[in-house]
């Protein structure tokens, strides 16, 4: 299959929505359809493929397709056909190799994005969504941010779900007007409406601190819920989990039980959530699970494997190994990402723990190192 048929295959799957699992046998064969085109499609896949010692038509199963490390797309251009074609770029904010280098995820079909982001969201975020809602994010908006995936998700999310309130408080220079935001809540508010906040918990510890200092708070409509995404880290202070969530209630009124966690990558074109409204799958109706017991679930078309971080072969059912994704969303680069993550299998998902804590886990070094000498620049 040529990426176009691909595509449309991937798009009626994604159409299904989240709610119902894809079956092993389906998703089995897909992810190797996939696998196949992209060792054909993107030579510098097939390159690692084939350093890994790995023959393509031998592979049998989705666990065997070698996983690339999310650090070669600081590297490479990754794209399963040709670069000119991609229709947009998304960059990571360069962190592991020093701001200067950044990754970056050459998107070949905006519209395959969409198809992923958006039955998943309205899932963990919008179960039982009734017409149309404000979404008010503390990012940038997609226009001012074109190489961020997380403001064209959330553009994606605004134009699907959102009405004609919904905004972006983030300028093009990174600056949250919180001044604005507050007067956008307190205007919907009046109306009873319930709100959608949507930003990085780094934006959210500035906004706080900016109201704190005003005494400002506010008691957003019954329904009104917050997704928050990275680490807790303000200008000032280091929150932990529990104490950024008891702020955001105090300010918001919002209650920890609307409060979901989004994990993302640049690199990945699906995000994984925390199950817990009620409307979403993998969670009873009216529990709430302490925080300390959530966890991450994908959608339909994603696996996740947690792998030993020497030998990078499967972990045991609860111990603690490095995460990896394959995503059929990624169609247009490399759909299998290893990750510096650290997590543990959990329920239909998986709970995050976070970066390791000394260097990087020693299997994704070598995998690393594989690529690079396929590429000809290491050994």
């Amino acid at each position: 299959m040529r990426f176009q048929e691909l595509a449309r295959v991937l798009r009626a799957e994604m159409k299904k929505g989240v709610v119902s699992p894809m079956a092993d046998d389906v998703f089995n064969e897909l992810a190797l359809t996939v696998f196949h085109f992209q060792c054909e499609a993107n030579p510098a896949y097939g390159g690692f493929v084939s350093r890994r010692g790995v023959e393509p038509s031998g592979v049998r199963r989705w666990e065997e397709i070698p996983f690339l490390p999310a650090r070669a797309f600081k590297s490479a251009v990754l794209v399963s056909g040709n670069p000119s074609s991609a229709e947009g770029v998304f960059r990571t904010s360069g962190t592991t190799r020093g701001a200067e280098v950044k990754g970056e995820h050459h998107v070949v079909d905006l519209s395959l994005y969409r198809s992923s982001l958006l039955p998943n969201f309205q899932a963990h975020l919008f179960p039982n969504l009734v017409g149309k809602c404000p979404v008010l994010s503390l990012l940038p908006s997609p226009q001012d941010a074109p190489d961020s995936s997380l403001s064209f998700m959330m553009g994606a999310v605004a134009e699907a779900m959102g009405d004609e309130t919904s905004a972006f408080f983030v300028d093009v220079r990174g600056e949250l007007d919180s001044e604005s935001l507050c007067s956008v809540l307190e205007e919907v508010s009046r109306k009873g409406q319930a709100i959608l906040l949507a930003g990085t918990a780094f934006a959210f510890v500035g906004w706080m601190e900016w109201v704190r200092a005003r005494s400002w708070t506010i008691q957003l409509p019954e329904g009104s819920r917050i997704m928050e995404t990275g680490g807790y880290k303000g200008r000032s202070t280091e929150l932990t989990r529990p104490r950024f969530y008891e702020e955001l209630q105090e300010v918001s009124g919002v209650p920890e039980g609307r409060i979901v966690n989004e994990y993302g990558m640049t690199e990945l074109l699906s995000q994984f959530y925390e199950p817990i409204l009620g409307g979403a799958p993998g969670v009873e109706k009216g529990s709430l699970p302490m925080l300390e017991d959530r966890y991450h679930r994908g959608p339909p078309w994603v696996r996740t494997l947690v792998l030993e971080p020497l030998s990078l072969d499967p972990v045991g059912p609860g111990e603690v190994g490095v995460l990896a994704h394959l995503d059929l969303a990624n169609l247009g680069s490399v759909a299998a990402v290893l990750t510096e993550d650290l997590g543990r299998s959990c329920h239909d998902g998986f709970q995050l723990l976070g970066r390791n804590p000394g260097s990087e886990p020693r299997g994704c070094s070598l995998a690393m190192e594989d690529f690079l000498a396929s590429r000809g620049a290491g050994s």
